[in-house]
């Protein structure tokens, strides 16, 4: 299992929010570089990026900073936030981003999903989809889509993705605790590779995780609970990637 510490990026800083309010921003880092350098550091051999104001925007906004951190580290670097064309799927993967997420989009244009898994192949494509009350969330998780979250795991399914990154909006920046049935619901429907994100708040959190590993749960983003101290990186590293889940 693979642990992916988060860096959201929003007017060119990393920032935390809670639940995915704008309004409920924290700033980490005045430079993002400094925290992937940081993480890369403590062991994370996989960042997750999210331009923020992209997502926001529905159009990439912070592209010299992704830049920036991919041009520091010496491990992938996963992308997500206002990726709405193959150009911008193109700009990315040229630029040197491993996978690139795509959110909205996968929500209200599946087809262009199956094309770019056509183009650059599913270890590069992941799509992202967010909950909330059982409904897909969209363009910054300001908007609330008609789409059941089930229903849209079930079409993705056929585009010919690998992995599918799964938030529990609910969850998401709150340090409650993660929503273990949700995720366990998630690989289940999908039959897909889940990347699980929201609400993880200490290292038991990581086991309930891990002990899904045989169910499909395959890797975790981390965000708020690193960036304050609840969850020590190097720790949750040993359990993730242990032989098993003890």
């Amino acid at each position: 299992m693979i642990i992916l510490p988060a860096i959201d990026i929003r007017g060119g800083k990393c920032v935390r929010l809670t639940q995915g309010n704008f309004a409920d921003e924290t700033v980490f880092f005045d430079d993002p570089v400094e925290a992937a350098l940081n993480w890369q550091e403590e062991g994370a051999k996989f960042l997750h990026v999210v331009d923020l104001d992209g997502a926001r925007e529905g159009a990439p906004m912070n592209i010299f900073v992704i830049k920036n951190i991919i041009e520091a580290v010496d491990i992938p670097v996963e992308v997500g936030g206002g990726i709405r064309t193959l150009d911008d799927i193109y700009d990315l993967i040229g630029m040197g981003v491993r996978r690139v997420i795509l959110g909205s989009v996968a929500a209200e244009d599946p087809e262009l999903v199956r094309e770019a898994v056509e183009e650059f192949g599913s270890d590069a494509v992941v799509v992202g989809i967010d909950s909330k009350d059982g409904f897909v969330a969209i363009h910054g998780w300001e908007e609330s889509s008609k789409i059941k979250t089930v229903d849209l795991v079930n079409v993705i399914g056929d585009c010919g993705v690998s992995t599918i990154i799964c938030t529990d909006i609910s969850r998401d920046g709150t340090l409650e605790g993660v929503n273990v049935r949700f995720f366990a619901e998630m690989a289940a429907k999908s039959g897909l590779s889940v990347i699980a994100s929201g609400g993880v708040s200490n290292l038991d959190d990581i086991r309930y995780l891990k002990d899904l590993e045989i169910d499909g749960v395959s890797g975790i983003i981390l965000g708020k609970a690193i960036y304050t101290g609840a969850i020590d990186l190097k720790e949750a590293l040993k359990i993730a990637e242990a032989g098993d889940a003890d």
